[in-house]
């Protein structure tokens, strides 16, 4: 074919954002509102930013009322503390958690329409793992707009940046970082509808480009949910954090994997096996169904295990039942009103009066881009990579350690969005432009490659296969044969995509070269997560060996993981920070390396 590829066009900003979710925008806002000439342009793979995955939060976002007379933000570092294992960094826990008011009074001073109670205040969900007084009692610290949080905080983000002037470059894609020396200059962004290669030249870039869910074959997580920003991050030699720490929410529908927010259970829903016993007291005696998610998640599959399941021959795989027939009438038709639509349309079962049937399904990244508590990108010595920010879900400041606590995400969203934003507006203060040195030779050698590959397989059988060798290998249970096989799978999966041919060969829309692109992202991210998990023989959070099924003080430590070359990995680790422990204040002893029992 002997196709040349290069720069169609090159554009100058102040601030690129690759990807235009909550996190991206916030921190666009923060930047506009206080420097209304910067240039800011947030690009989206989606059609448009209203279609990214915050989109689809649904219970709401912790954040400690500081007129609430029983709930303390210090409560809220204990929890968030208790559920990451004892691996989220202290001092993020408590810059996050001690801004998260303000983010509150942030938005709905922007117009985000807040759930309220009948005498007119912000209404208050719990979640699990949220308490009062150090594990003692349920906490109600989590503010909502109906079962649809995540759209809200992305309709209000939205505005405020359409408001602002900010660009958008909708349908692309960001397939290289370009450096000068170690300052970030920029990236190679491929246009989708146009079939171009752009060079966009920026001061400062930020990375959220979310998840990574399309990993495993039964996630929540939306189809472009590819790990494109990790991907970009290993291409470049940087390295990920954690990425063995992987969520599986409870409460998947069955078939489709769509989330049952855990708002179901925080308004009174109960998880019961075949023979309808609610058989959370026997894995979390105190806190039952509200345990955190890690928890749920495996005693769901032991009862699936031990069978004590329920088959379903539609979908050929086992459940439980989530029971909702006891709630009132206003929950189902106002609080809960689109979670008890998804029963109805995917699985023909009314709430009011039938059982739901759920199991576990993968639903967030709690490892990611290495950041410091400004959001600034950490190379392999930890130090800040100039003019590179992430944020969001992609990123790892780590706020959530191994196991992240439900409406914590949200949180983080915004009040990572902002901090990066307000170091970004001291940082243009600080640089000018630099030409880069690389004109994206990685860029259209891998391009050239997908177009010019001849081959008889096909990149939707190799994907399938992926998802599903990491769903039954790297899932909710693990242990060293299903990793180790996982990664021999993956290395023979990578050779077949290097052989993979396009049916399409054109430059212009061409959703089968998207895929072969998205598939390179997924076998990298799934071989770091994979070598993660192989290397931690411990159990932690959400990453549980079933050969090493305590949680080990050897293993005191973040991951850090780099590979330039695919299955040449690079080990290092990053400390935990225990600075709330560490200054030896008020309440510091709850800060240790403590039990972790609910």
């Amino acid at each position: 074919m002997n196709r040349v590829l290069g720069i169609d066009a090159t554009i100058y900003c102040d601030v690129l954002i690759i990807g235009a979710g909550g996190a991206g925008l916030r921190c666009a806002v923060e930047i506009l509102e206080k420097r209304p000439e910067t240039h800011v342009i947030a690009v989206t793979k989606v059609s448009h930013p209203q279609k990214s995955h915050t989109c689809t939060a649904q219970g709401g976002l912790a954040a400690v009322d500081p007129r609430d007379p029983a709930d303390k933000p210090i409560y809220h570092m204990f929890d968030t503390w208790k559920g990451s294992d004892c691996t989220a960094d202290q001092n993020i826990i408590k810059r996050i958690i001690e801004a998260s008011w303000d983010e509150i009074i942030w938005l709905e001073n922007r117009g985000m329409h807040f759930s309220r109670d009948h005498e007119g205040r912000l209404g208050k969900r719990t979640f699990g793992g949220h308490t009062l007084n150090f594990g003692e009692a349920t906490a109600y610290r989590a503010v909502f707009e109906a079962d649809r949080t995540g759209k809200g905080i992305m309709d209000t983000v939205w505005g405020e940046a359409i408001k602002r002037g900010i660009s958008f470059m909708n349908q692309s894609i960001a397939t290289e970082l370009l450096f000068k020396g170690n300052q970030c200059a920029g990236s190679i962004i491929y246009k989708k509808k146009e079939g171009e290669f752009v060079r966009v030249l920026s001061k400062a870039t930020v990375l959220a480009t979310g998840g990574t869910g399309q990993v495993f074959r039964i996630t929540t997580n939306c189809r472009q949910n590819t790990g494109d920003g990790l991907a970009l991050i290993l291409q470049a030699g940087l390295p990920v954090m954690d990425p063995e720490a992987v969520q599986f929410h409870p409460t998947g529908i069955i078939g489709p994997g769509i989330l049952a927010s855990e708002a179901l259970r925080a308004e009174g829903g109960v998880l019961r096996n075949k023979d309808l016993e609610p058989f959370m007291e026997r894995y979390a005696p105190k806190m039952k169904d509200l345990a955190p998610r890690d928890v749920v998640s495996r005693a769901i599959e032991t009862e699936i295990r031990e069978g004590r399941g329920i088959f379903n021959p539609d979908h050929e795989v086992s459940h439980v039942w989530i029971d909702l027939r006891h709630l009132s009438e206003y929950v189902h038709d106002v609080k809960l009103r689109e979670i008890s639509g998804f029963f109805k349309k995917f699985v023909h079962v009314d709430p009011k009066k039938d059982l739901c049937p759920v199991r576990p399904s993968n639903h967030y990244h709690m490892g990611g881009i290495p950041t410091n508590h400004l959001g600034e990108v950490q190379n392999n010595s930890l130090e800040p990579v100039e003019g590179l920010f992430a944020v969001g879900e992609c990123a790892a400041a780590s706020f959530h350690g191994f196991n992240r606590l439900a409406t914590n995400s949200l949180l983080e969203l915004i009040t990572m969005g902002r901090f990066a934003g307000e170091r970004i507006l001291e940082y243009l203060d600080e640089v000018s432009f630099s030409l880069p040195e690389d004109e994206g030779e990685l860029t259209f050698s891998r391009f050239s490659g997908y177009l010019e590959a001849k081959g008889k397989d096909r990149t939707a059988q190799i994907r399938n296969a992926l998802r599903t060798v990491m769903t039954d290998k790297v899932g909710v249970f693990r242990d060293e044969d299903g990793i180790s096989q996982a990664i021999e799978t993956l290395k023979e999966l990578k050779e077949r995509a290097n052989n993979s041919a396009l049916s399409v060969k054109s430059l212009t829309m061409n959703q089968e070269l998207i895929q072969r692109w998205e598939l390179d992202n997924l076998l990298a991210v799934s071989m770091v997560i994979a070598q993660g998990a192989l290397n931690r023989r411990e159990s932690r959070g959400a990453h549980y060996r079933e050969d090493f099924p305590e949680r080990d003080d050897e293993y005191n430590y973040h991951t850090l993981i780099s590979m330039r070359e695919f299955g040449s990995v690079k080990l290092g680790n990053r400390p935990i920070d225990m600075s709330l422990y560490e200054s030896g204040g008020e309440h510091y002893q709850e800060f240790g390396m403590i039990e972790r029992r609910y």
